[in-house]
Order: structure tokens, then sequence, then C-alpha cells
């Protein structure tokens, strides 16, 4: 045992190069797991600067300096996305606090209906299963209630932090961009001198982050407009709530898609019962989810994203559980930041040879 234990040790790490990537990946993932509640405003910073990288070096190309160019992206951005919050927001407010007040409608129309189950199907429904199932989603609804009341409370103490995001991360973003290369080189005087391995899994990810992070933006974007588009035309109701909800589910692999589908459903099964209206609402939603998973996503991410959909579920489970959102939304990236790390690990051949 002790033989094979030293000989998987000098496979894997006899390498100085190897020891240096591997140091550095725990000393990353220890900083996350210890401070990443801190470290929220510096990983969105990263994320818009991710973002904006490409339009900063498009005006750069053109001849403007990199100041100006970073100030005029930024500036735009701000601005963009102001007028399109202070346009979203009052729709979703609104339409989330109507949803809220026939919540109570909905559970007990969905209720009148499951209880006619055993009648319908007595041979395979039992009336106490049902009665069972009833009185566990009310006391979840009525926890779900109490948990957002909580949560609305809490926010309010943190409006002070949340104004103090909005002005930093802003500036974080503009320094990130302008002083890149500045802070790049200023970050390599503490990196490892053995760290060929390090700078070869970098440069692969960084271009592999880049592509996501710009294309995930797209996708939500894309998904969501066309979403509010269709529920809107066929006259759904909360559809601008529901097409963020079905945007934003896109961060979430295959089971965003799939737990979107039950507020959609329980929406328009509401507003219309088991009709015509409700089967063309649930067509159009399953068809765009096809083609964002057959055809936008490919098309966006391109060869960035080469991964099984069971790693990636997997990757989701467990970044997301480590990280909450932000183990969501790079899941995929650290996914695939520990296949490069094992496809570039150095082996040795001879090691692995059998004694003859």
């Amino acid at each position: 045992m002790l033989e094979v234990l030293k000989r998987w040790y000098q496979t894997r790490f006899s390498d100085p190069d190897a020891v240096a990537l591997f140091l550095l990946l725990v000393f990353s993932f220890a900083m996350l797991w210890l401070f990443g509640s801190l470290l929220t405003p510096i990983l969105v910073a990263i994320v818009m600067a991710y973002l904006l990288e490409w339009p900063v070096l498009r005006l750069q190309r053109s001849g403007l300096s990199r100041t100006l160019a970073t100030t005029l992206v930024l500036l735009l951005f701000i601005a963009v996305t102001v007028m399109s919050l202070l346009g979203l927001i009052p729709t979703l407010v609104s339409q989330g606090i109507n949803l809220i007040k026939e919540a109570p409608s909905m559970l007990a129309h969905a209720q009148d209906y499951v209880r006619t189950l055993p009648e319908l199907y007595p041979e395979f429904i039992d009336v106490t299963l049902v009665e069972t199932v009833i009185d566990s989603i009310r006391q979840r609804i009525l926890s779900g209630g109490e948990h957002l009341v909580t949560a609305s409370l809490s926010s309010l103490v943190n409006v002070v932090v949340l104004l103090i995001y909005l002005i930093l991360v802003p500036l974080m973003v503009f320094f990130m961009l302008k002083d890149k290369q500045l802070l790049l080189s200023g970050l390599a005087r503490f990196m490892p001198r053995n760290r060929a391995l390090v700078k070869q899994v970098g440069n692969e990810m960084n271009g592999q982050i880049i592509n996501y992070v710009r294309g995930k933006v797209i996708e939500i974007l894309i998904v969501g407009v066309t979403s509010y588009i269709t529920f809107a035309m066929m006259g759904l109701r909360y559809s601008a709530l529901l097409a963020v909800a079905v945007g934003f589910s896109v961060l979430i692999p295959y089971i965003g898609a799939a737990v979107m589908t039950v507020p959609v459903a329980m929406v328009a099964l509401f507003q219309w019962g088991f009709s015509s209206e409700f089967v063309w609402v649930m067509v159009a939603y399953l068809v765009i989810q096809a083609l964002d998973g057959n055809l936008l996503a490919p098309l966006l991410f391109s060869e960035a994203v080469n991964l099984h959909p069971i790693a990636i579920i997997i990757a989701v489970l467990v970044f997301g559980g480590l990280w909450g959102f932000w183990g969501v939304f790079f899941a995929i990236p650290l996914a695939t930041l520990v296949k490069a790390v094992i496809n570039a690990w150095p082996k040795r051949d001879d090691a692995l040879q059998p004694d003859a």
C-alpha cells in the first residue's frame, strides 16, 4: 500500500510546476471558501470586467486610448443598465405583488383539482395520499411566505451595503479595465517561479471564461426577451415576471429549465385551465427551451464548454452548494478548470509502467 502511494506521489507531484499549480488551486479555493461573502463585490466586478473587455479592445484598436475607451464603455453600460432597470423593476414589482395576492386562489384551485383525482382514477390514487400532499404543499407555501417576509425585512438593513456596492463595483471595474496590464504584472510578482503549468492552464481558462461570461449574458437576454414576447402575445399573465425567471434559469443547465416549467404551467393552468391556450403556452415554452439547449447555447459557447451533461450537473450541484449563486454561475468554468488541470497535469510514463 505504501509503495502504491509513493508511486502515485512521484507520478503526480514530481514536477515543481505541478506542485505550484496544486498549491495555487488550494489557496484560491480556500480563500473563496473562507471569505466568499466578503469577496462578492470583487467577483461581480470581475464578471463585469470580462463582459466589457471586448468592446474596450474594439475601441482601443480603432485608435482610442485605453482610459478613454474604458470610460466610454463603462458609462454606456451604466446608462443602459439604469434605464433598463427603471423600466423593468416597477413592472416586476407590480406583477410580483399581484402574484402573491393570487397565490392563495391558485393554491385552492389546485387543491380542488387534486381532490378530484381519486374519483377519476380510484385504482391509482388514494384519497389519504392526496390530502397528505396538499397539507405538505400548504405548509411549504406558508413557510416560504414567512421566509419572504423575513428576507424583505433583512433586505432593508442591507440597503446601505447595496448602495456601497453600487459605488465600489463600478470603480473596481473601471480600474480593472484601465489598468489591466499593470494589475496582471503586479499579480505575477506573487506567483511562484515554477509557473509554466499555471500559465498554461491560466491561458486556456482565460479565453473560456471570457467566452462563457459574454455568452451567458447574451443567452439570458435572448431567452428572457423571447419568452416575454411569446408570453405577452399569448396573453399569459405575469409575462414579464415569468420571462425574467426563465431568462435567469439558463444559469442552471438542464435543472433550471425543468424547475421553471412548474410556475409557467401553474400560472397558465390557473388562467385557462386544461384548454388549448394552456397547451399552446406549454408547447411554446418547450420550443424555447429546446432551441436554447440545441441551437443557441452551442452557437454562443462553441467549443469553450466541452463537458458531458453529467459533469455539468455535478458541477452545478457541488459548486452551487459551496458558493451559492456564484458557484452556480461559475460552475461550468470551474468544471472546465478541473478538466484542464487533469489534462495538463504532468505524468511520468515510466512510473506508470508495471515492474517487470
